[in-house]
């Protein structure tokens, strides 16, 4: 039957997945966007985007290069988004007063109103993934998630090691 989730009592995980930390997230981001995509409809696609629309929000006018970083995306990648939600009119380029060669980023006013009504969807999604949690549990996973980011962000923005065999 379509769409049931299939009994994965039988299936076997190997200790090197269930004791790995970065599988785990992978797998939950993967589930996690599903769920979102399959909740969130009628935004065209800004769902897939609201991490970056809401630091647009948060950071009128960011660099493009700036938002590129903070969402760990090539420029080469994020310059297609931002075309695709300019034309779905959340969004807006600037020439930079002092370099004409730097874009900056702005929600339009339509961007905001959608936004805001998008955000009453995130936060109904938020409440379904995050069921049964107290808000200590909350408190600490946050935590966490934010220790394994700043120890991505600091092993990113490292030089190059070479690996010994």
């Amino acid at each position: 039957m379509a769409g049931v989730m299939r009994d994965l009592e039988d299936l076997v995980e190997p200790e090197a997945l269930t004791g790995s930390v970065s599988y785990r997230l992978r797998l939950l981001q993967i589930a996690a966007y599903k769920s979102f995509e399959k909740t969130i409809t009628g935004f065209g696609a800004a769902p897939r985007y609201y991490g970056m629309l809401k630091l647009v929000q948060a950071n009128p006018g960011i660099h493009q290069m700036r938002l590129a970083e903070a969402i760990f995306l090539d420029r080469s990648s994020l310059v297609p988004i931002i075309e695709i939600l300019s034309r779905e009119g959340w969004l807006e380029r600037r020439d930079a007063k002092s370099d004409r060669r730097v874009k900056r980023i702005f929600l339009t006013d339509e961007g905001q109103d959608k936004l805001a009504r998008l955000e009453a969807e995130v936060a109904r999604h938020e409440a379904v993934i995050t069921d049964g949690f107290t808000p200590a549990e909350l408190d600490r996973l946050r935590g966490d998630l934010a220790r394994i980011d700043a120890n991505l962000r600091g092993f990113l923005a490292a030089p190059n090691v070479e690996q010994s065999a």
